[in-house]
This record gives structure tokens, sequence and C-alpha cells, in this order.
């Protein structure tokens, strides 16, 4: 008889992939310290006129007409790899969502490569991005690759995709924990144990490779201040609604941009040579929007610039960001994000300060805020956005204040857009991704529990022929065959009616011995890959080889109907507003 996957099996496996996101986690690693040189060297190469990869700072990089040149030369490289390897347009989460609901998470080998050296490229030429896209994408490339070349099964390979791409996101920030919820939030869809493990593995891994490569501590260093009292929280919940409707601005205009893009009546090749042009001409007016500007956020956290120059400055990020991603060259979103968000909150807050009434609430609080805010609501991944403010700051006292306008903001966007950045593009392409994690409720119900108890069956003994008129007279499509009480085989309606044999002859011949078995015990989920793997219909339900029932797909839409029946509404009583107690 044939059960599904034991205990011993499932645990060898889990063992597995957690022996492989370690590797990843190691290979992440590298490949986050190999990103990030790279480059600072284009862009020291490119723009300063160095060969070296020493990180300096766009604050005094002279913008002039050879700016022009560089960029577009950038944008045509970008679009030359693109031929290569067309997946590496775009900021890339997007389409390594799309590969592992669509392409069972397999990544062409050369993404690993195209990707993060496209990126480079880009960012060194001075195009707004970050980071982040590319070695979210290399990494879950290199996932990919693993788990192409291992005899390992789409679902695993999607985790290990997975692992891989957090694992590069926590060596390049120094945030495991965010990256862990990344992942779960928008490339796995699922928040399992065997998914869980070899995640965490994989980015502390990272993050201790991130710790040894780079610099320890926080990315970006706040100032002291004390917001967490529940006379400021009024100032946040409107510092959340500012977000929110900066997070839609932000999604809609770079819609927009994508859109006009797509419309104009030349080849996409030259689109991020366009795009370039764009974006070194708000590079004439502020300099910084230039490259991935770390050093800016931290300025503008610090409060070390003038309200009027952090305004500049991310009125310009966004123009410039806009230009150059909805292009289709090769970047990433967060970065750009938090440095518009941080010069919003500034401004914003320092608006809020005058108008309400009671203490001031530090600037670079406000700053940290609307970070999260407006990455969360904009992409959709609340969690995320909180617990990655967090890491890449590790300012504690702002937290709570941070949580509230994150959701607040998030209730915003959700109210008036259906897409996120990361979906949109997905959704013009027939996919629809939800935001909705649940338990999976085949996982909770036991075959007990769903199981028809009262079973119709065949005996042994009887012949060919009483089977036939059983079937006749019946309504099932199969019946398990005992002999005395054991189960000893099953017969199916379709076998018996291709069998070419006498009424006469004992049925117990013509039955099919390897049954198809579940135990009471084993979950609906079980029982469903079992009918999946096996291609059949009916799984008897033994215990100690003695039938106690039967699992039909019937019986598993009874899982179905629980849950919908927990999501309706209770009926409204017949007299209202009276409620009785006993």
């Amino acid at each position: 008889m044939v059960h599904g996957m034991s205990s011993p099996q499932k645990s060898s496996r889990l063992l597995l992939l957690t022996v492989l996101a370690a590797a990843l986690g190691i290979a992440g690693g590298g490949a986050a310290w190999v990103l990030v040189h790279l480059i600072q060297l284009i862009t020291n190469v490119a723009l300063f006129h160095r060969f070296d990869t020493a990180e300096r700072s766009m604050a005094g990089f002279d913008v002039g007409p050879s700016l022009f040149a560089v960029a577009i030369a950038g944008g045509l490289l970008v679009s030359l790899l693109a031929k290569w390897a067309p997946t590496i347009r775009g900021h890339g989460i997007p389409e390594a969502m799309e590969v592992i609901l669509t392409k069972q998470s397999r990544i062409a080998p050369r993404t690993a490569v195209a990707k993060p050296v496209s990126a480079a490229v880009a960012i060194g030429t001075g195009a707004p991005f970050g980071a982040e896209g590319p070695i979210i994408v290399t990494g879950g490339a290199l996932g990919s690759l693993v788990g192409q070349i291992l005899p390992v099964s789409p679902s695993e390979r999607k985790i290990l995709l997975a692992a891989g791409a957090a694992a590069g996101m926590s060596a390049t920030f120094g945030a495991p924990l965010a990256a862990v919820v990344l992942a779960i939030e928008l490339l796995l869809f699922e928040f399992s144990v065997r998914a869980f493990v070899p995640l965490v593995v994989a980015t502390s891994i990272a993050g201790a490779m991130h710790s040894a490569l780079f610099e320890d501590g926080p990315l970006f260093h706040v100032p002291s201040h004390d917001v967490a009292g529940l006379d400021v929280l009024p100032a946040f919940v409107l510092l959340g609604l500012a977000c929110g409707v900066l997070a839609i601005v932000i999604s809609r205009g770079l819609f927009l941009v994508e859109d006009g893009y797509r419309r104009l009546p030349i080849s996409e090749f030259w689109h991020p040579a366009i795009g370039a042009v764009g974006f070194a001409t708000v590079a004439l007016f502020v300099p910084r929007v230039l490259g991935v500007g770390y050093d800016s956020i931290g300025d503008i956290l610090d409060e070390r610039l003038a309200l009027g120059t952090v305004a500049a400055l991310g009125a310009g990020k966004l123009v410039a960001w806009w230009l150059a991603l909805g292009s289709g060259t090769s970047g990433g979103t967060l970065a750009p994000v938090l440095m518009i968000s941080a010069s919003f909150g500034t401004v914003v807050g320092s608006g809020i300060n005058h108008a309400l009434p009671g203490p001031d609430v530090a600037l670079g609080a406000f700053a940290v805020v609307a970070m999260a805010a407006t990455f969360g609501a904009a992409t959709q991944a609340t969690f995320t956005a909180m617990v990655f403010v967090f890491e890449l700051t590790r300012d504690y006292d702002v937290i709570l204040p941070l949580m509230l306008a994150t959701v607040v903001a998030d209730l915003v966007y959700s109210a008036v857009n259906d897409d996120s950045l990361m979906t949109e593009k997905l959704r013009r392409r027939g996919l629809r991704i939800g935001r909705h994690y649940a338990a999976d409720p085949f996982a909770s119900a036991s075959v007990e529990s769903i199981m028809t108890r009262r079973v119709d069956t065949l005996d042994a003994a009887c012949t060919v022929g009483a089977a036939r008129d059983r079937f006749a007279g019946g309504r099932h499509g199969a019946y398990p065959v005992l002999d005395g009480g054991r189960l000893v085989g099953i017969v199916a309606r379709g076998d018996l009616l291709e069998l070419d044999a006498d009424d006469s002859a004992p049925l117990i011949d013509h039955t099919t011995r390897d049954v198809v078995t579940a135990r009471p015990g084993d979950s609906a989920h079980d029982a469903l890959r079992l009918m999946v793997d096996e291609h059949v219909e009916h799984v008897p339900v033994v215990d100690d080889d003695r039938l106690v029932g039967i699992c039909t797909r019937t019986d598993l839409l009874k899982v179905r109907r629980s849950q919908l029946d927990l999501e309706r509404r209770p009926a409204r009583p017949a007299r209202a507003g009276r409620v009785f107690f006993s």
C-alpha cells in the first residue's frame, strides 16, 4: 500500500534545504560585496574619473555636459545587456515574483550575471537607483540555479530562490529580519516551517557576512529623540495620512511614465537612453539625485540640510526616478523611495510642528517614520517596511509611531489603489497577487474529521458479475475490497468496464492490490497530495489495515466549505438590539 511522505522524509528534505540555504547565505554575502564595489568602481571611473572603489558623495559632484554622454552610454549598455537577458529590465522584484508564479521558480543562469552588471552600469553612470532590487534578483537567481541543478521539487526550488534573494538583501543592508519578512510577503506566498527555517539560516549567515565585509552597525545614524508618548501620536497619524497620499502619487506617477514610454513610436531599446537624458537634466539643478544617495538620506535624517534643500532634493529625486525607472532600465526602488519619503516627512513634519499645539517632534523622527510608511504603502509590504526601517536605523524610540503611521498609510493607499509598485506590471501580464496569508486549512484538518465513515464495500469472495451489478445499481466510482474487514484491494468502475472476464470469475483476481491509502491522523493536505500524485479519486482510510473510512474529492471540499462558513457574517437576529444571556 502507498502512503504519503513520512515525517523522517520531511525532516530529511528540510535538512537538505537548510544546508543549501546556508551555502546561499555565503554566496549572497559574496554577491553583495561584488555588487556594491562594482557600483562604486563604475561610479568613480565614469563620473569622478578615478579608478578605485572609495565611496564618494554626489553633494560635491560638478554636473556638466559630460554627464549626459556618460548617462546615455550607460542606458545603451543596459539595453544591450537586456537583449541577452531580457529579465534585467525594471527593478527586479516583480520579475522574481513572475518567475515564481509562472515558471516554477526557474531563473535563467545568465540573469545572475546580467542583473548585477546592468544595475552597476546604470547606477554607476548616474541613474537614481538603489542596489536592493538587483541584489534580490541576483541572490534569487543563485538559489534558482541551485534548485535547477539538484533534484528538488518546484516548491523547494521556490524556497531556495527566496532564500538566495533574502540572503542578498541581508548581506547588502545588514537587515536579516526584514529580508525574511520581505521574502514571505513578496516571494514565497506561504508561511511554513520548511520555508521559514531555510530563510532564517540564509539571512543569518548573510547578515554575518555583512558584518565581516562592510561596516558594522546601522546604515543610517539618527540623533536621539523621544517620541514614544501618547501626546505625539496625533502628529504621526497625520503624517501617515500624508504618506499614504505620497505613496499613491509615487506609484501612479511611475505607472503613467511607464505608459508614456510604451506609447513612444520608437523601439524600447532606446528608452533607457531617453531616461538617461531625463535624470541628467534633473541633476543639473539637484546633483544629489544621482546614484544611490545613502549619504543624502543620512543628512536628511540627521537634520543637516536646510528645509528648502530637502524639499528640492525629494522632488528632484522623485522626477529623476520616474524618468529613469519608467524607461525600463535596470535599478531598484528602495533607496529612491527612502530618500523621497524622508524628504517629504521632514517637510510635512515641520508643518505639523507649526500647526499642532504641544512639544515639537524632531524632524529626523518624522523622516524615519515617513520612510517606513511610504515604502510600506507603495509596495503593500507593510510589515517588511516596519522591520526594514527599524533595522536600518536601530531607532527603537520611534517604533511605536512608525507602526501606527505605516498602517494608516497602508489604509489610505489600499482604499484607492489595487496595484502596488510590485504588482502593477504583473497585473498587466494577467497575474493577480493577493495579500491574504493564512493557515492552510488542509494542513490543519485531519483525514478523520472529513472522511466518509460508512463505506460501501465489496467482499473479496464475490464474483466479477456481482461487482458489475453493484456498479450498475450504485453511484460510486470505486469500491474497496475487504477480506474479513481487512482491506485487500480496490476496484474502480472504469477498470471493471474495460475488463474482459467472465461474470463468474473471482473478483479478487482482478482487483488492484497496490492501494493508495491514508491514515486517520493524516492531514487533508496529505490526502489531497496522494490524489494528485497517484492520479486517484478515492483514498481508503485504514488503521492497521482495517478500513475505517474513505476520503474522496467531495470530502476534501468539506475543508473549503468550513473555511467559507467562517467568513460569512452571522444572520441578523429577528429582533435587533436585544441580546439574551443565560
